[in-house]
């Protein structure tokens, strides 16, 4: 230890132009090119299961007993409700690209091709914005069609 702080001092700017040395130049480059920025395919799946809920004939996201499942799983008292937001989202990532399946549920009526689509590029847009990874493919499964007579998974409670 002595004999770092004995260099440090011998080692000061002034000493440095005494000797005709310029001062070293801390870091080098851009400070944005200083480090790894990694992102977890979980984050991804967050990115992609809200913004496939946010497209018009979307019912939900996930098979029949993965709803289930997770429907159980959010009346647990001190659970995570940020599963649910996964639910039917799969996240491939490296270092600057991303690939993603998911499994959604449509409601009756609406254009299944034109569901998926919208559901591309919602997925794509904000996956790209907010990561800056580049999306290669988005695969959607439709695993059901949400009839207008059909409850849903979650019952309403007995009490008021």
């Amino acid at each position: 230890m002595t004999d770092m702080t004995e260099r440090n001092r011998t080692d000061s700017p002034d000493s440095e132009k005494e000797a005709g040395r310029k001062p070293a130049k801390r870091g080098g480059g851009d400070p944005a090119s200083r480090g790894r920025t990694t992102i977890a395919d979980g984050v991804v799946e967050k990115i992609a299961g809200l913004a496939a809920r946010d497209v018009v004939g979307v019912h939900a996201m996930g098979s029949g007993m993965s709803r289930t499942i997770g429907a159980m799983r959010d009346r647990v008292p001190g659970t995570s409700s940020s599963k649910s937001v996964t639910r039917g989202v799969k996240a491939e990532v490296g270092e600057v690209q991303t690939a993603l399946d998911l499994e959604i549920v449509v409601d009756y009526g609406v254009s299944i091709a034109d569901v998926a689509r919208d559901v591309r590029e919602n997925v794509v847009a904000a996956v790209e914005r907010m990561t800056g990874l580049e999306v290669v493919e988005v695969n959607i499964a439709v695993s059901d069609v949400k009839l207008p007579e059909e409850e849903d998974e979650e019952p309403e409670s007995r009490l008021q």
